[in-house]
């Protein structure tokens, strides 16, 4: 039962990981979800000060856009 309890916990722990990635190093966040051309110009685009807070929010409005993707393709492949 212990151990059961621990694998519900590691996804919730997996998604807190990706938020802080996305918010922090949002563009190593974009390679995790299969977009590396996005990694790449958001690190160009946190390279300057001004444009850290930006890549962050796109990081983290992309990390919820996969997330609402992976749920569209296990429902469908339920079907």
């Amino acid at each position: 039962m212990r151990d059961n309890n621990r694998h519900r916990e590691s996804p919730k722990r997996f998604k807190l990981v990706r938020l802080l990635l996305a918010i922090f190093i949002p563009w190593l966040q974009f390679f995790t979800i299969g977009r590396p051309f996005s990694g790449l110009f958001c690190l160009l685009l946190q390279l300057t000060l001004i444009g850290w807070i930006p890549a962050a929010i796109w990081s983290a409005y992309a990390l919820s856009q996969y997330k609402t993707d992976q749920k569209i393709k296990a429902a469908l492949a339920k079907r």
